[in-house]
């Protein structure tokens, strides 16, 4: 049985990367476009309106950023996924967009297949990052967090390690395979980390579990 495609809306301001990716789009069976929008308001407004899977979510835009735009959808809608694709890759745009709960990070220099890639493996619950990022990740992580403390709501031994094979990139699938589980148990261990741990995504889960020693970068390479 065909599964349903996965529902995205782009929000961009410039009209040719709208068009270029719906182009794009149109000759995947999985994925279907159901609207685009020009600026974060009008983003906010489609996704109420329309409730796709997937956005893709610019930054800089006229009305309402990008990371405002995410921070409201994710608060409001925490089963819709945001995929950022901007040009920019300083501080100053990363960190915010993932604190905000965006599930992925890419640049517009992305390959199509790197692109169609990453909307599917947010569609799926996996985090989707450019490769660039992760020196910047690293960055962050070796900064002093006095500030970091264990969820006063403790993971069990089971989410612990779930989190753990999360911080590691794996899929929910892979998950359950690691651990003999089946996915639909997988999934609801992860979004009970997530609610625990009061995060949005998988990337700001593992972040919190590199910080806190749960994991460690080796076991993440």
């Amino acid at each position: 049985m065909n599964q349903e495609p996965i529902r995205i809306l782009i929000v961009d301001d410039h009209r040719i990367v709208r068009d270029g990716i719906q182009s794009l789009m149109e000759e995947i069976e999985d994925i279907q476009v159901v609207g685009t929008a020009a600026d974060g308001c009008e983003g906010v407004a489609q996704v109420e309106q329309l409730q796709p899977d997937v956005v893709l979510m610019d930054l800089t835009m006229p009305c309402m950023d990008g990371v405002e735009a995410t921070r409201l959808l994710t608060a409001k809608y925490p089963h819709i996924r945001i995929l950022v694709l901007t040009s920019f890759i300083t501080q100053d745009k990363v960190f915010p967009a993932l604190k905000a709960g965006a599930s992925g990070y890419l640049l517009k220099d992305t390959g199509s297949v790197e692109l169609i890639d990453g909307i599917r493996k947010v569609h799926n619950g996996e985090a989707s990052l450019d490769p660039k990022i992760a020196s910047m990740m690293l960055a962050e992580l070796s900064r002093p967090t006095p500030d970091v403390r264990l969820t006063p709501d403790p993971l069990t031994e089971r989410e612990v390690e779930v989190l753990r094979l999360v911080a590691q990139g794996l899929s929910n699938k892979e998950i359950a395979d690691r651990l003999s589980i089946s996915p639909e148990t997988a999934r609801t261990h992860v979004n009970r980390i997530l609610g625990k741990l009061h995060v949005a995504s998988r990337v700001q889960a593992t972040l919190y579990a590199l910080r806190t020693g749960i994991a460690d970068l080796n076991e993440t390479e």
